[in-house]
């Protein structure tokens, strides 16, 4: 659990960000992972701050269909599954992938920080992650592997445990610069070995990859893996992220932009500190209410049996 101090401590690093001017952060030149940007707003347009494979509209169309389904079927049989749901542990299987020289191994401690990041991030949703076992495979092709690639299929085949419940974390340097990617939470029963959340390892607490260094490139993947949609899903258009409470918003965020606006003509000011955003580590500290229940039907309908 994070302590008062660092609370506070992040709570001012919030404030500084929202000071810094958002054209002069646009205009900088930004360095991540060793490669030069003309920005930052040029790093996020890469894709390389998330390469979650994101639904069409009428692939969300069919899921909130399925999803309205599922919850019509259980209150027909006198259940609600997002009336006071209990408390829900998830297992966690981390698997630390080093070149074949053993590079880019994290330390015990930042893998015991980043379950501390997940577990204060999704403390409010009833969410809690007990590390079960970490695995460590030097192997150079799995250590820069992106999302799709033959190796990733290799790697998890081999690596990944447990059942639907389980969380498999993979922790590499994948080619392209990539903070991460995750899958949604329906497509396991149709590829269970390929479940699970891939994070660059510099993207730990401590790790090199400021200013997103902080633990929640995990917190944002295992969002998804939970099944939650980016902020800025669909822009300014209806449904947007499926979630009510989550104002719309155009684009992506980047650095922490207070009172940005980008979707004038709908209710709410962007949702720059929620954790599905782009923002910077150190501004992101919400999930909503719509976001949690969401969440917890989502788990119970895919990841509970």
């Amino acid at each position: 659990m994070t302590t008062f101090p660092a609370r506070l401590g992040r709570l001012l690093a919030v404030a500084a960000l929202c000071a810094a001017p958002a054209l002069a952060l646009a205009a900088q030149p930004f360095v991540f992972n060793g490669q030069a940007f003309a920005s930052q707003k040029a790093f996020v347009d890469s894709g390389a701050r998330c390469s979650t494979a994101q639904p069409s509209a009428l692939d969300m169309m069919l899921q909130a269909a399925r999803e309205r389904s599922w919850l019509a079927e259980q209150r027909a049989q006198g259940r609600d599954p997002l009336a006071a749901a209990a408390a829900t542990t998830v297992p966690v299987y981390f698997h630390v992938i080093t070149s074949s020289s053993g590079q880019g191994a994290p330390t015990s401690q930042q893998i015991d920080a980043q379950i501390a990041v997940l577990n204060d991030a999704f403390a409010a949703s009833g969410f809690a992650f007990q590390l079960m076992a970490v695995t460590t495979s030097a192997n150079d092709s799995w250590y820069g592997c992106g999302p799709g690639a033959a190796c990733e299929s290799q790697m998890k085949a081999a690596l990944r445990q447990g059942g639907a419940n389980a969380l498999n974390i993979y922790a590499n340097n994948p080619s392209g610069n990539l903070l991460g990617w995750a899958t949604f939470p329906w497509s396991y029963a149709s590829n269970p070995t390929q479940d699970g959340v891939v994070i660059l390892t510099a993207s730990m607490p401590g790790g090199a990859a400021a200013p997103y260094n902080e633990g929640d490139t995990g917190t944002h993947e295992v969002g998804h893996w939970l099944g939650l949609y980016h902020t800025f899903q669909g822009a300014c258009r209806n449904p947007g992220d499926s979630v009510s409470d989550t104002p719309a918003e155009r684009s992506p965020a980047y650095g922490c932009p207070t009172n940005r606006d980008s979707c004038r003509a709908k209710p709410g000011k962007d949702p720059i500190t929620n954790f599905m955003d782009y923002t910077d580590d150190a501004c992101m500290n919400t999930f909503s209410a719509g976001q949690t229940s969401r969440m917890v039907q989502l788990f119970q309908q895919y990841r509970a049996n």
